[in-house]
């Protein structure tokens, strides 16, 4: 599946700098030309503990993670075992690490790898504020085949000129200079030269940018892995364009915060991970059943309760579609890349306005803190906006019924616009009413704005037209995707549907995608087999349908989905 990419392992301790390496390498590889990809890797620790940096370069664009390790470099061996499942080792690998750190774990020796000692600390002595990491990220490039100078370029953009770019550099050069024989690592033919296009984003950073490409002017949220970038970059930036961020003193309060921002008309958004968005799920509802546009970024981690913050799962899929109380429909979204977290960001924002409808958006930690290099989408102008009127009827009804069940939306200090807007049960003035006259009519005007709205072919990304169908959605998919493009054994004969539109359902786009499959294969990151689940209570499957699920906190490999393929067709 990957023979076209190196992947770089860089592991230490916290505060070692295993990150910044990993960083700069990625920047200065994108300079040569590469595509590429970082994921960070760590213990739940707050502070400290072990660290790795998975820097993968390729000629092509990367759609999912590598399952084994090229070049491992240890700065020292604390915890390595940790990662010992997401660096799988072979007589391919190179492994360097400095011989001051101690011997080589007998589960590294064990791989069959070749290990070779460079004495990253002595060699930083040798430099005047020298960093053991500057010299592994000399010996990285050097053995990458990265030029000398887009590191220069890149360390030098890093450190903003100071002192530590004088010693960086020092550092890297003897870095370059110890680094060992490459003979036997296996690289991937060089690139072309980067052409215009391209750039180096985060899922957690696009998915921020795509808010404020719709309208989003206020944000409010509360730090919790894996969400905070999405926070920290949207305090940065909002106060540049006018706009306000709040740090909440919790989940309640942010999603209120949300609620009531966008009740006076100014689009608003906040982030959060799994414990968060189920403390926010009353406040969804009264956003549901008052009709105010609200929209919530889920970045996914490993569960349940604390779980595994550090790492990714698709297991908050049934709270996200089933965990409001009572009948409440709303919207739930989910990109499938990263660079994808830039538009449904932005398409939640647009449907939630529109619609007059909370939406929660199902990202996760595989996308929002993977950093990638990639070319980037095109421009989407969507025009977002809701049903608010220039002037109010005389007798003006804030939920009155519509053919489209979206009513006019008043704001705050319009001449004859008031209305109650809260939990309770009402008429179509807004008065509280227990009528089930009443209560039923309200409850299909919520439904039916939704299911009858033309949500397009965004609905799903749908690739190849076999008689097999690999049913997938958010992460997963560039596994799923990567099979397809690469595999000429199955691909001719596969079909990639990954669902964008969790919520509503779509059973007539659903049955025209799965014309001619006779048989469906459903790939997801959970324990439970909830997306599994989902589909089989929505969708009108093929009988000879499957479920691959397998929990995190390793991502799903594109030879997962081909081992299972292989042994359906053993049968």
């Amino acid at each position: 599946m990957a023979e076209d990419r190196l992947s770089i392992t860089v592991t230490g301790s916290g505060g070692a700098g295993v990150v910044t390496v990993g960083n700069i390498l990625l920047g200065a590889a994108a300079l040569t030309g590469w595509y590429a990809r970082m994921v960070r890797s760590s213990g739940p620790q707050i502070r400290g503990g072990e660290v790795a940096s998975i820097v993968c370069l390729s000629a092509q664009p990367i759609q999912s993670e590598s399952a084994h390790c090229d070049l491992l470099l240890a700065l020292d061996w604390k915890n390595i075992d940790r990662f010992s499942d997401e660096m799988l080792l072979t007589r391919h690998s190179m492994v360097v690490s400095d011989p001051a750190q101690g011997q080589v774990p007998a589960s590294i020796r064990s791989s069959s790898a070749r290990c070779v000692e460079v004495p990253f600390k002595k060699l930083a002595t040798t430099v005047s504020g020298g960093r053991t990491n500057m010299v592994a990220l000399g010996v990285a490039a050097q053995l990458a085949r990265i030029p000398h100078k887009c590191i220069q370029l890149e360390l030098e953009k890093t450190f903003q000129g100071d002192h530590r770019f004088s010693a960086g550099m020092e550092g890297v050069d003897a870095g370059f200079a110890a680094a060992p024989p490459g003979n036997g690592l296996e690289l991937p033919e060089a690139p072309t030269v980067l052409g215009a296009g391209r750039w180096s984003i985060t899922g957690n950073e696009a998915a921020a940018l795509g808010a404020l490409r719709a309208g989003v002017r206020i944000a409010a949220g509360y730090p919790i892995t894996p969400a905070t970038e999405i926070l920290e970059w949207l305090a940065s930036a909002l106060p540049k364009i006018g706009g306000t961020f709040i740090q909440a003193e919790d989940e309640l309060a942010a999603v209120n915060q949300v609620i009531g921002a966008s009740f006076g008309g100014v689009p608003a958004v906040t982030a959060t991970s799994g414990p968060g968005l189920a403390l926010m799920m009353e406040s969804l509802g009264l956003a549901v059943a008052a009709e105010v546009p609200a929209v919530v970024i889920d970045v996914m981690r490993g569960g349940p309760s604390t779980g595994i913050p550090t790492k990714s799962e698709q297991s908050d899929l049934n709270i996200a579609l089933y965990g409001l109380p009572g009948d409440a429909p709303h919207l739930v979204v989910a990109p499938t890349s990263v660079n994808d977290c830039l538009n449904v960001t932005q398409w939640a924002v647009h449907l939630s306005e529109r619609l007059q409808s909370p939406a929660i958006v199902l990202s996760s930690q595989a996308l929002g803190q993977t950093r990638a290099v990639d070319d980037k989408p095109d421009d989407w102008l969507l025009h977002t906006t809701r049903d608010t009127p220039d002037l109010l009827e005389d007798d003006y009804q804030r939920y009155r019924l519509t053919p489209e069940g979206v009513s006019p939306m008043s704001l705050p200090g319009m001449p004859g616009g008031q209305y109650t807007a809260e939990g309770l049960e009402h008429n179509e003035s807004g008065l509280p009413s227990v009528r089930a006259a009443d209560h039923l009519q309200q409850l299909g005007k919520r439904q039916e704005k939704l299911t009858r709205f033309d949500y397009g072919d965004y609905w799903a990304e749908i690739l190849g037209n076999g008689s097999t169908a690999i049913i997938t959605w958010g992460a997963t998919t560039g596994a799923a995707r990567e099979l397809l493009t690469c595999s000429r054994e199955l691909g001719d004969d596969l079909r990639l549907i990954a669902l964008r539109l969790l919520a509503p359902e779509q059973p007539e786009r659903m049955a025209i995608a799965l014309r001619g499959v006779r048989r469906v294969l459903v790939v997801e990151h959970s324990h439970g087999g909830q997306f599994y689940r989902y589909l089989r209570a929505c969708y009108d499957l093929p009988g000879d349908t499957r479920s691959f699920c397998r929990p995190g906190p390793l991502p799903i490999y594109p030879a997962e989905i081909v081992a299972q393929l292989e042994s359906w067709d053993s049968e």
